[in-house]
């Protein structure tokens, strides 16, 4: 945020939250997601963000978040069955795979094309056809 906020050309800059809302470090949003745009930190710095400066809060609830927050907010709600399953293909590949000796850029890309070939005419297939599930899924697209 500091190094966003110290910009000093025109573009618009985008600062990504992903992860868990702590109620702590959401409350200390609200100063920042109001007019005066300004980051209060618990150590008593304060930090002015720019007018091209956006946040986006990517999250898997706000329950721990006050009304005064969220009421800040814009909300896109994505249900898993607007997702799909492409998402959580690519997070195992990043997650699954780490180590670049054990598994090449170009293996993890090859499992992905196979990925992209097959579920969709395997998934298609199953819900058609009305197949017996032997563990109920979902339907993602």
């Amino acid at each position: 945020m500091r190094l966003a906020a110290q910009e000093t050309d025109e573009d618009r800059t985008w600062v990504v939250f992903d992860g868990p809302v702590d109620a702590l470090w959401i409350e200390n949003m609200n100063t920042v997601l109001d007019d005066n745009m300004t980051l209060c930190l618990a150590n008593g710095q304060r930090i002015k963000l720019r007018s091209q400066m956006k946040m986006l809060f990517e999250v898997q609830d706000l329950s721990v978040a006050s009304p005064a927050t969220v009421s800040r907010c814009g909300m896109v709600y994505m249900t898993e069955y607007e997702l799909g399953w492409r998402p959580y293909v690519k997070t195992w590949l990043k997650t699954y795979f780490t180590d670049e000796e054990e598994v090449s850029e170009a293996l993890r890309e090859h499992i992905w094309v196979q990925f992209n070939a097959t579920i969709d005419p395997g998934l298609e297939f199953i819900y058609s056809e009305k197949c017996a599930e032997g563990i109920t899924t979902t339907e993602l697209q």
